[in-house]
């Protein structure tokens, strides 16, 4: 082979070369620009793709498609940066596009840490028919301290920019992964900012039997869990199409940053979600410009004494709701949700999206204790909140039903002429209210944990 990096009996060919080498077997080394989730092919194997850069070509690259019969001999790439060898593989042309092919019958490979590794060369991954070399030590080391990564960022949207029923690209973190069904995962993923407030669709007079849920998967995940969530900005869920479900998302790694490419925005039961389609790819990245922008955003954010409202807010709340600590900093839902003390009080910027009771009438019990259920919501989380005796006199003031109703209407985001007992698109305003978290079982503090609105007034 001509041009190797080496002499002919050890050669690694540069990236530029093997490209000329269409039909032949070639062995190289370069660094992880992208790697895709490993996917189920047409027959009975599963693929992935990986983007090779080299000295020779730091730009395109060239993209390695690999196969095997299960997802668990493709290459997992813990991190974009790190370093691959492949033997063996072989150079194809389809128009005007070149890549390399990994054929599970010939081919071998090796993964290394990358750039900032301190771990000796040894590879954290190879495949069963990789024969590990001296000679492979000096290679690794020179890509350590040669190569930086230039990741591909064009036609990235951030969350709150998404848009029902259009398929965009992201670029998030992945914080979270769960199987909420046998082989059918959710991701949480997350990028600082926030979805926009959704249209709420529902029957008021469902709310008993079929209430807003709080959350999109099954269960609510555990505090512990929700504790390792940032405090600020959107958690979105992401799950597979229907079509899609071999996408081994099950591989990808908490705290990573990825693209994700063609992904759908849905809403459900106003809650946003997207969804990976049969066309959708989900690449790790390496850190760069745009991501460190995103985290920099983010902790402006989160030290701020009012950004923590959310985005779509801006200047502030409606003014129909008033408190008694107008200077108390605000916090997120998940805030409140994660707070070390189990009984605190808070200052938060919510959406009410459903009451239970729906009938003003029923808000009473027969001694005139007000009791109602109202479902709160900001871009981090949906919680229910209790107006109960007292608080829920200062909330309401007046006692009469056509006031209450009013108010009630105003809250919920429907007009005058908005019946409760038919589906009906609602978008309810931005209010600010004081919450207080409080316990009804001594035994278990925490699974026990509510929340009340108090100190609050409707003043519009």
């Amino acid at each position: 082979m001509a041009n190797s990096t080496r002499d002919d009996d050890y050669n690694y060919m540069k990236i530029v070369d093997a490209m000329a080498s269409i039909n032949q077997r070639v062995n190289l080394i370069g660094i992880v620009a992208e790697a895709s989730l490993p996917k189920h092919s047409n027959g009975t194997d599963y693929f992935c793709s990986v983007k090779l850069i080299d000295e020779s070509r730091t730009g395109p690259g060239i993209a390695v498609t690999f196969f095997a019969e299960t997802m668990e001999k493709l290459p997992r790439i813990e991190s974009i940066g790190d370093i691959i060898i492949l033997t063996r593989v072989t150079m194809k042309a389809h128009c005007s596009d070149v890549y390399a092919t990994y054929l599970k019958k010939y081919s071998s490979f090796a993964l290394f840490e990358g750039k900032h590794s301190s771990r000796n060369v040894v590879p954290y991954q190879a495949s069963p028919n990789f024969r590990a070399r001296e000679q492979d030590k000096p290679f690794v080391a020179k890509l350590r301290e040669s190569m930086k990564i230039e990741a591909d960022l064009n036609n990235l949207s951030p969350l709150k920019e998404m848009k029902e029923g259009e398929h965009i690209n992201l670029l998030c973190k992945v914080l979270h992964l769960c199987e909420v069904t046998k082989d059918d995962w959710m991701l949480f993923v997350w990028d600082g900012t926030d979805t926009p407030p959704a249209s709420i669709e529902a029957k008021l007079e469902n709310e008993m039997e079929d209430p807003l849920p709080l959350q999109l998967e099954a269960s609510p995940l555990s505090r512990d869990t929700l504790c390792t969530f940032p405090p600020v900005g959107t958690v979105l869920r992401m799950v597979t199409d229907r079509g899609n479900k071999k996408l081994g998302i099950n591989f990808l790694k908490p705290n990573k940053w990825v693209k994700v490419v063609q992904v759908k925005c849905e809403v459900h039961a106003g809650l946003w979600r997207a969804v990976l389609m049969p066309s959708s790819m989900v690449y790790y990245l390496p850190n760069n410009d745009l991501i460190l922008e995103r985290e920099r955003s983010y902790n402006e954010r989160v030290t701020s004494k009012f950004k923590r409202m959310p985005l779509s807010c801006f200047p502030g709340p409606s003014p129909i709701t008033d408190t008694d600590y107008p200077d108390v900093p605000f916090v997120t839902l998940m805030n409140v949700l994660t707070h070390p003390e189990v009984t605190f009080k808070f200052n938060c910027v919510v959406r009410v999206v459903a009451a239970f009771p729906w009938r003003v009438e029923d808000f009473c019990n027969p001694q005139g204790i007000y009791r109602v259920r109202l479902t709160l919501e900001d871009p981090t989380a949906r919680i229910y909140a209790f107006l109960y005796a007292e608080d829920g006199v200062q909330f309401f003031g007046s006692r009469n039903t056509v006031e209450l109703m009013r108010k009630m209407k105003e809250l919920l985001g429907m007009t005058e002429g908005d019946g409760c007992q038919k589906v009906i698109s609602r978008n309810p305003p931005w209010i600010q209210c004081c919450l207080k978290s409080y316990y009804i079982d001594k035994a278990n503090i925490w699974g026990s944990r509510n929340y009340r609105i108090f100190a609050t007034t409707f003043v519009g």
